[in-house]
C-alpha cells in the first residue's frame, strides 16, 4: 500500500472530526479514498506512529492503521 493507491475502510472506524458530522460519531466503514502517504520518518528520523496511513476522502483526510484498510 503506497501513495496513490485506492483503498476502502474494511473495519468499523468511528471518527468525531468528519466535516459533515462534526462532533457526532461517524462510522467510516465502506468509504473509499486514496492513500496520500505512509508516515515512517519525521525530519529524517525514523518514527513508529500508531496511525501511519494518511487517506484522503476528497478534501477530508484521516489517519488509519494498515489493517483497517484494503486495496480496491
Amino acid at each position: 500500500m503506497g501513495p496513490g493507491d485506492q483503498v476502502r475502510v474494511c473495519r468499523s472506524v468511528v471518527l468525531f472530526h468528519h466535516p459533515q458530522h462534526r462532533g457526532q460519531p461517524h462510522d467510516m466503514e465502506g468509504q473509499q479514498g486514496e492513500v496520500l502517504q505512509q508516515l515512517t520518518e519525521w525530519k529524517g528520523r525514523p518514527i513508529s506512529p500508531t496511525l501511519p496511513v494518511v487517506v484522503a476522502f476528497g478534501k477530508f483526510r484521516a489517519h488509519f492503521r494498515a489493517d483497517e484498510l484494503e486495496l480496491v
